[in-house]
């Protein structure tokens, strides 16, 4: 099982539309000043857009978020010196190699480190490798003993690369591995598999992920342009499966950083696709994304535009990932204007204040007298302010 091809990988008579190395971009309508300007870092960072993906892009717009994120610029080379090569601490958690453990109950399984799509933005772009064939059981003997050694861990995140590119034989081994330790629960799988090749999500592919283990597929939809025909059959079988779906969106400047465009992503998936918009991250510390970064306000502004304004399961929660490896922050944004004691005011999604008090045992009851003057002295409840 050692030996065998990835599901996808390229071979004699790919489609020329499909990229896998710098040399296929020029077979597409890109302008050779443009070329030439991004030549350093077509050279730098690993190359790979599926058929599918390419096929979405408006070439007429330069500006295209699919080709934004997939088609190299050379301000991926301006390295800020703050920026890191491991942003959020991978190689710091990992005990043993395939692994990395940060949070008590769950650890990240890497199986492969190529991927079906190579992201502009991708966190882990410096760790990733294109070389041919990088599952072997082997290698991956040491992260199930670790695993199994440690009885605190419920979840298996399978990551990567991404692990949606192997085999469905490869994937049923992971699966029969994984099921054989007897106290973990789920596993999880991040891929951008059904976002840019979802063809690959066939009754072989959910067969191999079906068994003990509660499963959860964790996909990677960045904009509303990405949700094609195809994708709802993928995410329809997924569901059938019994699967949990879940997205996570990387807040990417001029892609998709203002409300409207993401109120449109995640009514999509939720109410289109049946995928629970999950996380919202704000841009990690990896080198050479300043120009992809937004401020942590102008985050926190979008999701003031979004909650209220659209179904609660249509709204992810917007994080940070703390560099060095020290977790996931949620950034709200917060709605809480004051206290005192057990009284609080809040600013609601219309921008209006409104006060509440805690009935509690460690509140009682005051006098009447006491609650009127008290009344006297508070703005009006609910009064109208300014967002």
């Amino acid at each position: 099982m050692s030996s065998g091809k990835y599901q996808n990988e390229p071979t004699e008579g790919s489609h020329a539309k499909a990229v896998w190395r710098p040399q296929d971009l020029d077979g597409l309508p890109i302008s050779a000043t443009e070329r030439a300007r991004n030549h350093a870092a077509e050279q730098t960072f690993n190359i790979r857009i599926p058929k599918h993906y390419v096929s979405q892009i408006d070439w007429d717009n330069p500006q295209d978020p699919i080709r934004l994120q997939t088609i190299p610029q050379a301000d991926e080379l301006l390295f800020d010196p703050r920026e890191l090569t491991d942003p959020i601490g991978d190689q710091a958690h990992s005990p043993v190699p395939r692994i990395t453990h940060r949070y008590p109950d769950r650890v990240l399984l890497y199986p492969t480190y190529q991927c079906a799509v190579y992201c502009r933005h991708c966190f882990r772009k410096e760790s990733l490798s294109d070389a041919n064939d990088q599952f072997s059981e082997e290698l991956l003997r040491p992260a199930f003993s670790y695993i199994a050694a440690h009885p605190e861990v419920q979840e298996v995140i399978v990551t990567g690369g991404d692990p949606l590119i192997l085999s469905s034989q490869r994937l049923a081994y992971l699966r029969s591995q994984l099921e054989s330790i007897p106290h973990l629960r789920m596993i999880r799988f991040h891929t951008r598999v059904p976002v840019v090749t979802p063809q690959r999500v066939d009754q072989g592919l959910v067969e191999a992920l079906t068994g003990r283990l509660m499963v959860c597929v964790v996909t990677h939809f960045n904009h509303p342009q990405e949700i094609t025909p195809e994708c709802k059959v993928a995410a329809q079988r997924l569901r059938e499966a019994g699967f949990v779906l879940l997205n996570q969106t990387v807040l990417l400047r001029g892609i998709n950083d203002n409300a409207e465009t993401l109120q449109t992503l995640f009514r999509e998936l939720f109410y289109t696709l049946g995928i629970k918009p999950y996380y919202l991250h704000h841009c990690d510390l990896t080198r050479g994304l300043s120009h992809f970064r937004t401020t942590i306000a102008e985050g926190l502004d979008i999701m003031q535009k979004l909650r209220g304004y659209m179904s609660g399961p249509c709204v992810p929660q917007y994080v940070l990932d703390l560099p060095g490896g020290n977790g996931k922050i949620p950034l709200g944004p917060s709605y809480t204007v004051a206290q005192d004691g057990h009284c609080y005011t809040f600013r609601n999604y219309q921008g209006k204040l409104c006060s509440y008090e805690e009935v509690v045992p460690q509140n009682p009851p005051r006098r009447q007298s006491e609650a009127q003057t008290e009344a006297d002295s508070q703005p009006e409840k609910c009064a109208q302010s300014e967002r």
